[in-house]
């Protein structure tokens, strides 16, 4: 089984919108933002893109201007952060399941919606258009049901739907789930998580978080000539803002534009969560770096925290750095990210179980990231549609081979060596629960307290809750994804 699934091709078939048979030969009376919204959605239901991939190639495929690629994007993302909702407010406008509508007519009306209840588009200029797409992309049979469905949807305002959405639930937490649009499931494991750091309070602030646009955070790597401060003091569109102390955060404009007019060194300037940027900063400041210091990045693509890694290394005297990532097209990617610090770090692709990640059954690190593969539950924010991907029934498979990585990598690891243990998850089976049970299987690893590691590295003061010595972050306490961070020593 691979660590990671193999990355799927998410640029669209060119010539897809003329293969479908069901469209008329004339020429749409609808916006072009719109339809290319609308592929981008069935992009993501249909061939499981990812959407911030699949929707830069819709856009350049129909050569939207930047007003109207802002409109596909705002749609997009906006319909794929509320489709719970709106599928729960369509429901009870037609007065039926959701999903005994047609694939296609549901994502027309998710746009509609969106527009209605998410947008200042007006409500008849919504269901015009919504009708014309439905005449367009799907059954033009249906084009009247589209138009009912969205003028009953008119008829009320968000308070009224999230009222009526609650008086229909079965339970008070799915009238939660369907109104912040999350599964009921990872409501309940955002609660767990946020009970055992006593702040299941918190949970209404979490969910609003994962459902609001995250701002862009850069990372300065480790050896230019300039601080991650004196950058944005120098420039307006940045901010020395976040809790990273190689971060910064985009004022606005666009990243890669704002990337390549900095007066920094090629490669050591780049686009990083910060919360992937003090995961990685974990593991490098735990302890002083000592000269000849073998390191290993396990599960390393897409390559983000490789080049941090890499970029601290050549910090050191003759540190290396070998990155690992079992499928061959992302282990490209790593060697993409690394530009610029390829000088420390050596690519390989096997799976992290198997001794040739490691060079051989005797190789052994005195660093080890494992950055485990998971359910990604802590990037709602940027990934929205992951959320409607990923299952309860997922996680204890996840869970069993993060086991199954750690114990390899554990096994590569010198006697005082450090390994970091870190999931873009907060779900306790993904967490606390997988390291209990790991640790439990050998007597030779000694938990370190990377709280104090973290609260030593970060800039100004962070809320760092819980009795335990292990790292939960959390985008609406820290403005970062829901990383968790862990920290061990090999005893004997």
């Amino acid at each position: 089984m691979n660590q990671r699934n193999n990355a799927r091709n998410d640029r669209p078939a060119r010539n897809d919108r003329h293969q479908r048979d069901d469209r008329p030969a004339r020429k749409p009376r609808i916006s072009p933002a719109r339809l290319v919204a609308y592929d981008v959605l069935r992009d993501v239901e249909d061939r499981e893109a990812y959407a911030n991939l699949a929707l830069p190639a819709r856009i350049r495929e129909a050569e939207l201007d930047g007003r109207d690629a802002a409109l596909a994007t705002e749609l997009v993302s906006g319909t794929l952060r509320w489709r719970g909702r709106y599928d729960a407010i369509i429901a009870l406008a037609a007065k039926r399941k959701i999903e005994d509508i047609d694939s296609r007519t549901r994502n027309v009306l998710r746009l509609g919606a969106h527009q209605m209840l998410g947008m200042r588009t007006a409500a008849h200029a919504a269901v015009n258009e919504s009708v014309e797409l439905q005449r367009h992309v799907a059954n033009r049979g249906a084009d009247g049901f589209v138009n009912g469905v969205l003028r009953q949807i008119g008829r009320a305002d968000n308070t009224e739907w999230d009222e009526r959405i609650t008086a229909d639930a079965s339970s008070a937490d799915e009238a939660l789930a369907a109104r912040t649009s999350h599964p009921v499931w990872i409501v309940r494991a955002l609660r767990d998580a946020l009970t055992l750091e006593g702040r299941a309070d918190e949970l209404h602030s979490l969910l609003e978080a994962d459902n609001a646009s995250p701002r862009v955070s850069l990372a300065l790597l480790p050896g230019t000539d300039v601080t991650p401060d004196a950058l944005a003091a120098e420039r307006e569109d940045l901010e020395p803002a976040g809790f990273a102390p190689t971060g910064i955060e985009l004022a606005g404009g666009d990243p890669g534009r704002i990337i390549a007019n900095a007066d920094v060194r090629e490669g050591y300037l780049r686009v990083q969560d910060q919360g992937s940027q003090l995961a990685a900063l974990a593991l490098t400041r735990v302890r002083p770096i000592k000269a000849g210091e073998r390191w290993l990045d396990l599960c390393a693509g897409p390559g983000g925290k490789t080049a941090l890694l890499g970029a601290e290394a050549l910090t050191a005297e003759n540190v290396t750095v070998r990155a690992n990532e079992v499928s061959p097209h992302r282990a490209d990617l790593v060697r993409r990210s690394v530009e610029g610090v390829e000088a420390a770090v050596e690519v390989v692709s096997h799976d992290g179980r198997d001794h040739g990640a490691y060079g051989g059954a005797e190789a052994r690190f005195d660093r080890i990231l494992v950055d485990a593969p998971c359910s990604g539950l802590g990037a709602l924010r940027r990934r929205p549609e992951a959320r409607w991907r990923k299952s309860l029934s997922d996680i204890p498979e996840l869970a069993n081979l993060q086991g199954e990585l750690l114990d390899a990598a554990f096994e590569h690891l010198t006697v005082g060596g450090v390994l970091a243990y870190v999931t873009c998850s907060p779900h306790l089976a993904e967490t606390r629960v997988a390291i209990k049970r790991w640790v439990g299987r050998h007597e030779n690893i000694a938990e370190l307290d990377a709280k104090e590691v973290v609260r030593r590295e970060a800039r100004g003061d962070i809320d760092l809750a819980g009795s335990t010595k292990s790292v939960q972050l959390w985008p609406h306490r820290h403005g970062t994804d829901a990383m968790f961070i862990a920290l061990f020593e090999r005893t004997a």
